[in-house]
């Protein structure tokens, strides 16, 4: 076997890889990272072959002029982040609501005023396809410059078909052009636009269904179907409706849920078997047992709560005691989360939701790929999956979290190549 590619000398290599790196690593055993020492990483192809000690490794392994050697002497190695909730396709920002929010203005004060989500679907129904792409890439860079190789991407600011579809194809678009993987999710349901407001919510839940939903999975433009699924937006019923319809065509299920009042919603998607289900500050107990008793990943977003002051975090510690799957995602959007930087999360998740600095590596990596049905392909240093990679100008994992909005990304290697070097 030919390799190409040979990472030596870490301080710390972080692999998941205890339980064969294709498991989600449920409660305390978010804790069981994997840690190597002087470690290294073989990459043949676009894929991991071996992984061990150095010296050991170098031992074992035939290699010739022709492999390239990534010395990372004094640094850690761990896999490529994996941000699984994100909006990065939109166009305009609203800034000027965040100064209204400094100012005391309530969320439905500032929607009063043409602000929220409606405005930046305004903005959006007017952008091209091809707008929308150039204004991603600048988002998706930023990511990548902060160690994420896989986005989760959503639709959500068209709410029309031709809106939507715009959206997702630009995601496809930037999936196959940029340095990071992107996982497509449709997410029509994020609010009732405005020409259905005031009594014709109803019909369009039947837009979506009959529609919008039918059509997207026939043109295999998203992978996921999300809903907004909270008070004011979509109930629990519209819910339900909009997902089941979404499993007749094969689409997998996510959930924006629990974050403003404990609706249910958790519930819900555990009972219809959501892959993740993403917010959760005011889940109920009845939904922290039945989420942690499931395969469905809590992806809690700290950097919203933290944006909009809500003095109210996810209650990650609970759910972490009761055994479930936790991840960690930006929820980069104009509105609630303008931010791609994960690592920063990981030191929010660490400040103020009392995660530790091993459970926090485990949310952004191992099971955030679990959040996005990749499980099986990123998210571990494992043989026989994918090379992303990403190395970081520190000795210690714990430092990554310690050193609170500080980009120590060195090297990003993307498909068993350098996509990103300092």
């Amino acid at each position: 076997m030919k390799i190409n590619t040979l990472i030596v000398g870490a301080e710390q290599l972080l692999t998941f890889d205890d339980f064969g790196g294709r498991v989600p690593l449920h409660g305390h055993k978010m804790n069981e990272i994997g840690i190597v020492e002087k470690g290294a990483v073989a990459i043949s192809g676009n894929d991991i072959v071996a992984y061990g000690e150095t010296h050991d490794l170098l031992s074992e392994l035939e290699i010739d002029g022709e492999t390239k050697i990534i010395d990372a002497k004094g640094k850690l190695v761990t896999p490529g982040l994996v941000d699984s909730h994100t909006h990065p396709v939109f166009s305009g920002t609203r800034e000027a609501e965040f100064a209204m929010r400094i100012r005391g203005k309530s969320y439905m004060e500032i929607a009063a005023a043409g602000g929220g989500i409606l405005n930046t679907a305004r903005r959006t129904r007017s952008a091209s396809r091809e707008q929308m792409a150039s204004d991603a890439s600048r988002y998706l860079a930023w990511m990548l410059g902060s160690g994420t190789t896989t986005a989760e991407a959503k639709s959500g600011y068209g709410l029309s078909l031709e809106s939507e579809m715009a959206m997702l194809q630009a995601i496809k678009y930037l999936g196959q052009t940029e340095k990071i993987d992107l996982v497509p999710t449709f997410l029509g349901a994020h609010e009732f636009p405005e020409e259905f407001r005031g009594g014709g919510e109803d019909d369009y839940i039947a837009v979506l269904c009959d529609e919008m939903i039918p059509k997207i999975a026939e043109s295999e433009l998203a992978k996921f179907c999300d809903v907004f699924c909270e008070a004011g937006v979509f109930s629990l019923d519209q819910t339900r409706r909009i997902c089941e319809r979404a499993k007749e065509f094969d689409l997998g299920i996510k959930l924006h849920a629990d974050e403003i009042e404990p609706m249910g919603g958790t519930e819900l998607g555990v009972e219809l078997g959501a892959v993740s289900i993403d917010h959760m500050v005011e889940v109920s107990q009845l939904g922290i047992e039945r989420i942690a008793n499931s395969n469905t990943v809590a992806t809690l977003l700290p950097g919203t709560s933290m944006f909009l002051n809500k003095g109210k975090f996810a209650p990650a510690r609970d759910l972490i005691e009761a055994g479930a799957i936790v991840a960690l995602a930006t929820d980069f959007n104009p509105g609630s989360s303008p931010t791609t930087n994960l690592p920063l999360i990981m030191s929010l998740a660490c400040a103020s939701m009392r995660m530790t600095p091993e459970e926090v590596w485990s949310a952004a990596t191992i099971n955030a790929a679990f959040a996005v049905g990749l499980g099986d392909k990123i998210g571990s240093i494992s043989p026989g999956k994918q090379a992303d990679l990403t190395i970081w100008d520190v000795p210690d994992y714990r430092q990554v979290p310690y050193f609170y909005g500080v980009n120590l990304m060195n090297t990003v290697v993307k498909n068993g190549r350098i996509a990103l070097r300092k």
